[in-house]
């Protein structure tokens, strides 16, 4: 594991993990945590390391969050840095297979920078698709308007996935059956409007709450490997 910059900011780098065999491309993991300075990307560590035992380069990120400069545009600002800076020659990676795999406010950020260009595929796993919607079930205690810094609006469509939707690139939705952190309706709303709009995504439910698809031992995490397998 090699820790990498991408900014000024002590929030600014990212863990770059590389397999032991012939990499399958690139995982690019986005922990959860509702966009709060109280998670880390420890969160993705697990993961991490799972995947590059399956021959996943994995890049997984961290970036300013509320309560340590972070939140809109600056946590989304980071987002698209640390996406940019795999381009960088000096770390020679084949970008032709890149997934977003974000968890929680994680999937919101993994599928907002679906649009960026160096994503070529998206797994939200519980993500938080609609802000609007969720700042009306109030998720998080209030998160979305800590991470706006103001109730989601017409302006803050920029930011939110649902109303970007579809992408240019597949997303898979994984969500657990029983979560009541972020509610099914997230992804189940998310993929309604896709696939309405003509776009390309797909929802995956699972048994377990919130935390099932991050479990390495799960079966939730057994689908989005799954799904994995499907593109690399």
């Amino acid at each position: 594991m090699q820790r990498i910059e991408y900014g000024p900011d002590p929030s600014q780098f990212g863990e770059l993990t590389w397999p032991p065999g012939a990499p399958r491309g690139v995982v690019v993991v986005v922990h959860g945590g509702f966009w709060k300075a109280a998670y880390d990307l420890a969160l993705g560590r697990p993961l991490a390391a799972d995947l590059a035992d399956r021959d996943w380069v994995v890049w997984n990120v961290e970036y300013r969050r509320v309560g340590n400069g972070g939140g809109a545009p600056q946590t989304l600002q980071d987002l698209t840095a640390a996406l940019e800076r795999l381009r960088d020659p000096e770390l020679d990676l084949d970008l032709s297979t890149v997934v977003g795999l974000g968890h929680s406010a994680g999937g919101h950020l993994a599928t907002w920078a679906g649009g960026g260009g160096v994503l070529t595929q998206v797994i939200s796993q519980a993500g938080v698709l609609d802000l609007e919607s969720a700042h009306r079930d109030r998720l998080g205690d209030g998160a979305v308007e800590a991470f706006l810094g103001h109730p989601p609006g017409p302006a803050d469509a920029a930011y939110d996935p649902i109303a970007l939707a579809p992408l240019d690139i597949p997303v898979w939705c994984v969500h657990g059956r029983a979560d009541d952190v972020v509610p099914l309706s997230q992804s189940e709303e998310y993929v309604d409007r896709v696939q309405a709009a003509g776009g390309r995504a797909e929802l995956v439910v699972v048994e377990g709450d919130h935390d099932a698809v991050i479990d390495t031992g799960s079966a939730a995490w057994d689908r989005t490997v799954s799904i994995l397998d499907l593109v690399g």
